[in-house]
C-alpha cells in the first residue's frame, strides 16, 4: 500500500465591508474518516434578534463556497465571486458537503471544531469559506436563506 500523507489546509477569513473588522483562522485536519474542522474568528456582529420582518443577525451562517475568490464586485452583495455552497454530490440544501454548523458569538468571539465525512481536505483547496449574517435555516434552497456573505478566505494548502 502506498504512502499517503495527510493533508492539512487553512484559509485566513477577513470581513468585508458589512463587518471590516471580522478576521479570523480556519484549519481543515485530515483525520480518519474525513476532516476535522477548526475555526476560530474576531469581530463578529454582535447578536441582534429578528424584528420588523428582518431576520436576525447571528448566529451566522458558515459555509464552504466552490471557487476560491474572495472578491467583492457589488458593496450591496459582497463575495458573490465566490460562487455557491460547495456541492459535489448535487444534494439538498442541509446536506452539502460545504454546509456547517452556525457559528455563535460570544461578545464577537468564536471558536469551534467539528467533523464532517463529506470530504477531504486535499478536496476543499482552492475552494473558499463564507460566513453569513444570518442563520442557515438547513431548510430553504438553495443556500438555507442565511442572508449576505459578511467574510471570506481562500482555502489553501498548508501542508
Amino acid at each position: 500500500m502506498p504512502y499517503e500523507t495527510k493533508t492539512t489546509a487553512f484559509a485566513k477569513i477577513t470581513g468585508g465591508n458589512l463587518a471590516p473588522s471580522l478576521y479570523g483562522n480556519i484549519f481543515f485536519d485530515d483525520v480518519p474518516g474525513g476532516t476535522e474542522v477548526y475555526v476560530e474568528v474576531w469581530g463578529l456582529p454582535l447578536y441582534e434578534p429578528a424584528k420588523d420582518g428582518k431576520q436576525p443577525i447571528g448566529p451566522f451562517g458558515f459555509h464552504i463556497h466552490e471557487i476560491g475568490i474572495c472578491e467583492i464586485t457589488d458593496p450591496e452583495n459582497p463575495f458573490q465571486s465566490a460562487g455557491e455552497h460547495y456541492n459535489p454530490t448535487n444534494q439538498p440544501h442541509g446536506n452539502h458537503a460545504g454546509d456547517f454548523p452556525v457559528i455563535f458569538s460570544n461578545n464577537g468571539y468564536a471558536r469551534m471544531s467539528f467533523f464532517t465525512d463529506k470530504f477531504k481536505p486535499r478536496d476543499v483547496i482552492g475552494k473558499s469559506v463564507i460566513i453569513h449574517q444570518n442563520p442557515d435555516d438547513y431548510r430553504t434552497q438553495p443556500a438555507g436563506n442565511a442572508g449576505k456573505r459578511m467574510a471570506c478566505g481562500v482555502i489553501c494548502r498548508l501542508y
